[in-house]
């Protein structure tokens, strides 16, 4: 009998979700969190060791690709999941300590990625775009590992989450003038591209904002009386992924930001805690694992030259460095005591379920 498409589609689901999670648990009893081992097992499975894909038993070349689009549902379900365990009260308090700490985390690794790369010879734009990837941060990264630490409503864990999506946003703007630049769209057409992008974010997210105020709540309540199978969270996947898909085509932002504002819309519904409980067995049990799994798969370690070892070596402390400086450091502007500084700029690393 011939292995069809399918029944490898089939394979490759069991051998994920079944390697996540026991990569998961063996990290979680190490002391470390579960998406750690999920993201060491995704580079063991990919091109850096076993190259699963492309052995014997998959056959199918869109097969990389099929998994790549169950692991984008994996980042949406876990960033609406997210925005529902935060609390909003929190998170408005920590406006300042964020905004700090996302801006600073961003002008750091852009600085010290130029100069790094202004040492091995790097002309000055591949510096400043060098940079700029040092800046972008994870979002769905971060936001997993203080959601298994248990410290996502903490005082650090709402002030990091806030400083990280800041951090997006600010990312995206500065490509965006690093592209007009670059490109020599230049005088009035480069600044208004830049503008553009400013009103289309600022727009999304205050009708979007809007919108959800005035209208979720009410039809939250309508949806969970109607006589049909899970409605409360087919509704709920409906108007996340809407979120998602509205954040990239009208805002210009990333997909993540639109479902974690969907998470922080639906938290004021007093059917939260109901929607929490679905929405969080619909992401971790499948879509979640395959996301981090993918990440790994998509690392390929052998591409790496010899001659490159150095430069790589001291990017990669340099990404760190940067980060802790530049996000602690707005984290101690924005009135949090030296302690507190350290675990936001570290990106919320701790060890066990309690910061140290």
């Amino acid at each position: 009998m011939p292995v069809t498409d399918f029944l490898q589609f089939l394979l490759a689901i069991i051998i994920i979700v079944s390697v996540a999670k026991t990569a998961g648990y063996l990290s979680k009893r190490l002391g470390q969190p579960a998406v750690l081992g999920q993201l060491v097992a995704g580079v063991l499975l990919g091109p850096t060791v076993l190259n699963l894909f492309h052995t014997p038993i998959f056959t199918d070349v869109h097969l990389g690709e099929t998994i790549s689009l169950l692991a984008e549902l994996g980042v949406i379900f876990l960033m609406f999941v997210t925005g529902l365990e935060v609390d909003l009260g929190q998170l408005r308090h920590s406006g300042k300590v964020s905004a700090l700490a996302g801006t600073l985390g961003v002008v750091f690794p852009v600085l010290m990625g130029w100069g790094t790369a202004a040492l091995f010879g790097f002309p000055m734009e591949v510096g400043l775009f060098l940079g700029l990837i040092l800046a972008a941060t994870s979002v769905s990264i971060s936001a997993q590992t203080l959601l298994d630490l248990r410290v996502l409503r903490s005082r650090e864990g709402v002030s990091l989450l806030g400083a990280v999506v800041f951090d997006d946003i600010l990312v995206i703007l500065l490509l965006s003038i690093f592209v007009a630049v670059i490109t020599r769209t230049g005088g009035a057409t480069g600044m208004a591209g830049v503008a553009w992008v400013v009103l289309r974010m600022g727009l999304y997210l205050g009708i979007f904002t809007l919108l959800g105020l005035r209208f979720i709540p009410a039809l939250i309540e309508r949806v969970a009386g109607l006589p049909i199978s899970r409605s409360l969270i087919a509704f709920t996947i409906v108007v996340t992924l809407l979120y998602a898909w509205s954040a990239e085509v009208m805002g210009g932002m990333a997909a993540i930001i639109g479902a974690f504002l969907a998470g922080l819309l639906f938290k004021r519904s007093h059917f939260s805690e109901q929607i929490g409980d679905g929405m969080h067995t619909l992401a971790f049990s499948l879509f979640v694992p395959i996301f981090f799994i993918n990440i790994g798969l998509e690392v390929n370690a052998r591409e790496l030259s010899a001659g490159s070892g150095q430069f790589v070596v001291l990017i990669c402390i340099v990404a760190v460095l940067s980060k802790i400086l530049g996000s602690g450091l707005g984290a101690r502007l924005g009135g949090f005591n030296t302690r507190q500084s350290l675990r936001l700029g570290v990106g919320g690393w701790c060890q066990g379920r309690k910061w140290p």
